[in-house]
């Protein structure tokens, strides 16, 4: 049975982000492919680092929302793979995770629901996730999810198509709380996850094998937090590509977040890696 990674990426900043992204499962020594869908032209440098460059499907209208949310219900429809770990666009592998695979053979749908901040603590903060608390969803993360190929991740899907597409119908029935201003995938999937009632299934509170490191500010529990976290602590990433944030060491999955942290010196030296 096939597997690989997922990256969706369109407009030139997340071409540029997944590009770098490719090179770290590359330099990580991660053994499975890893494919790209975008609606864009994928220079030749940043093709050849992926196995497959997929196009978005059905665009039947422009999809303008904040990191496109309305097209990603597609991934499980164009997806090259039988088994398929999504990635966002704005990570860094830092470590082999081919033991992922092992993980989830238990599972056909897999979303974590715990981040940790960049000195390893789980985060407790609901800074950004004031919806989920309050309205009693479950606490998905999209950053990183796995499907397999199947008819219940089949369903999964199709209602995440319906939820995308009447977003403001479902989030006026389940976020009356915290109504957000737009819609996202972690609520979608949240929502659909509560409406098929597999909460349990498709999630485990207690496992930490699937482990990434958030930086979204407000998060860090700093007493006084910046707009963007590069501007409260300092980066180094190493000629053998060890990323510290201030003395911390990171492992596993960096999620970085702030689009400018992708410089020209990082891609040099993931490039000459």
């Amino acid at each position: 049975m096939s597997k690989g990674f997922l990256v969706y990426a369109n407009g030139e900043l997340y071409l540029q982000q997944a590009y770098v992204l490719a090179l770290s499962l590359k330099k990580s020594n991660n053994k499975f492919p890893i494919s790209i869908v975008t609606d864009n032209n994928v220079p030749n440098h940043i093709k050849k680092v992926f196995d497959n460059v997929v196009t978005v499907p059905w665009k039947d209208q422009e999809d303008n929302s904040r990191y496109q949310v309305f097209s990603r219900w597609k991934l499980y429809h164009c997806t090259p793979y039988e088994e398929t770990v999504v990635l966002d666009s704005d990570l860094l592998v830092l470590e082999n995770i081919d033991h992922w695979w092992e993980f989830f053979e238990k599972y056909y749908l897999y979303f974590p629901t715990k981040a940790y901040t960049y000195r390893g603590d789980i985060v407790t903060s609901n800074y950004y996730r004031k919806q989920f608390d309050n309205n009693n969803l479950p606490n998905i993360y999209s950053t990183i999810f796995y499907f397999k190929k199947n008819e219940i991740s089949h369903q999964f899907f199709k209602w995440v198509e319906i939820v995308n597409n009447n977003w403001q119908l479902f989030y006026g029935s389940f976020c009356k709380n915290n109504y957000p201003k737009n819609p996202s995938m972690d609520l979608t999937h949240a929502i659909v996850s509560k409406i098929l009632n597999i909460d349990d299934v498709i999630t485990n509170k207690l496992e930490k094998t699937i482990f990434f490191t958030h930086m979204k500010p407000m998060i860090q529990d700093w007493k006084y937090p910046e707009e963007d976290w590069q501007f409260k602590i300092g980066t180094y990433l190493t000629r053998d590509l060890r990323l510290l944030i201030g003395n911390y060491l990171q492992k596993g999955i960096f999620h970085y977040t702030s689009n400018n942290f992708i410089n020209d010196d990082i891609i040099k030296k993931y490039e000459s890696a």
